[in-house]
């Protein structure tokens, strides 16, 4: 073989590894970074974090339980908003006491006219202060939310019409099945960054985090108190996640196999446990009004919900009912 020949052959080498060190300098990255933040959800749920059109009332195919109520409310409908994890909820209130023609949606949004609307918890409070929107079903509102109403002069009636458990989730290959209350806000504090602190193994902890404003979000607040949160560097880039959310949303509106709700100071967050507040965070969700608004039709739709069919609405939609 020729010198040329071989100095040839040398640089093809050359080239064939360096290609190599790409492709796995991009597998490694996929591995490490990517893969963990990949949304394999529709697009429905990404840009909503709700299907909305498979859970709309007065459908044939709609997921929403269906209760057949004679009865239905006439003239001044009140309109309707709130958190996603709640949609389902509100929307089987609607196909059960609402007229069919109260409602129009147009394949990605519901139409202004329509009594029925979606624009998730802080949108929804917005709503709601507004006058945009008579009645909203959410968690608690967040302090700023509550700083808008006082600001616009609205004083928000927030009536209890059932129980949800807040959740912490991680991946379902993660050794750690239990945490206490104390140590989740270590590590939402910073206080733990690694998962072999907390029983686990020797990974780095990501400590993720909701949107500002959304109802997880401001349920994570209040648990915190006035601990501030906070995210390492190395846990985003490389450790386990944690996350938060409510038990409804995880357990039927984003189902995903590869992640486990975990139990808190040792209790499962269950029908059962939630109703006994034996689960340290299980809490109400509300209807909320402005307690100005003068429309006669909102106590009328706030007794329905109460009542024993109310709640059998709640129950059957997966919440854990007043009187359960």
């Amino acid at each position: 073989m020729s010198a040329v020949q071989k100095k040839k052959n040398r640089r093809i080498l050359q080239l064939v590894a360096l290609a190599l060190c790409f492709v796995m300098f991009d597998v490694a990255v996929y591995n490490l970074f990517t893969k963990r933040y990949i949304d394999h959800r529709s697009d429905e749920m990404k840009s909503k974090s709700v299907e909305v059109s498979s859970n709309l009332p007065f459908d044939a195919d709609s997921h929403i339980y269906k209760l057949d109520v004679p009865q239905k409310l006439s003239g001044d409908l009140p309109v309707l908003d709130g958190a996603a994890a709640l949609f389902p909820m509100y929307s089987a209130f609607v196909n059960a006491v609402y007229p069919k023609d109260s409602v129009s949606f147009d394949g990605k949004d519901f139409t202004k006219s329509s009594a029925l609307q979606f624009t998730n918890t802080s949108g929804a409070y917005k709503a709601v202060v507004d006058g945009t929107a008579d009645i909203v079903f959410c968690a608690k509102p967040s302090k700023e939310q509550l700083e808008y109403a006082e600001q616009k002069g609205v004083k928000l009636e927030m009536v209890p019409i059932g129980y949800e458990a807040f959740v912490f989730i991680v991946n379902k290959q993660n050794p750690v099945n239990d945490l206490t209350t104390e140590q989740v806000k270590g590590i939402y504090s910073g206080k733990y960054t690694k998962w072999s602190q907390v029983g686990g193994d020797d990974s780095y902890i990501d400590a993720v985090q909701r949107n500002k404003g959304s109802g997880s979000q401001s349920a994570m607040l209040s648990f915190m108190g006035d601990t501030p949160m906070h995210r390492s560097l190395l846990g985003a880039l490389f450790g386990r996640s944690i996350a938060y959310s409510f038990r409804y949303y995880v357990s039927n509106m984003s189902v995903n196999s590869d992640v486990k709700i975990l139990s808190l100071n040792g209790v499962y967050p269950d029908e059962k446990t939630i109703a006994s507040k034996e689960y340290p965070i299980s809490s109400n969700f509300y209807a909320v009004y402005d307690s100005s608004n003068k429309n006669g039709n909102v106590k009328v739709l706030i007794d329905f919900i109460l009542s024993e069919k109310g709640q059998q609405i709640v129950k059957q939609s997966g919440y854990v009912p007043l009187n359960q």
